[in-house]
């Protein structure tokens, strides 16, 4: 498959790449500036930064992509599976 083609395909389900990165570094700057970031551990700011990426997808492209809804759980699970 061409990275066109691939490109075009995720575009259905992931929206516009643009508005997409716009709406994942409008939240993550948010998160980042509340005073309990600096408490967290790298893997619990690694899956807020991939949940954020998620929900970004969500809002951005098709939200019934059912994947976007499992990797947010998914994520959500590495970091309960580490406390």
């Amino acid at each position: 498959m061409e990275t066109s083609e691939l490109l075009g395909i995720r575009g259905k389900t992931h929206g516009d790449f643009t508005l997409t990165a716009e709406i994942s570094m409008g939240l993550k700057e948010w998160m980042e500036e509340q005073r309990s970031w600096k408490n967290l551990s790298p893997v619990q700011k690694e899956a807020l930064h991939m949940i954020v990426h998620k929900i970004a997808r969500i809002l951005a492209g098709n939200a019934d992509h059912k994947d976007h809804w499992d990797d947010i759980s998914g994520y959500a699970k590495l970091v309960s599976d580490r406390l």
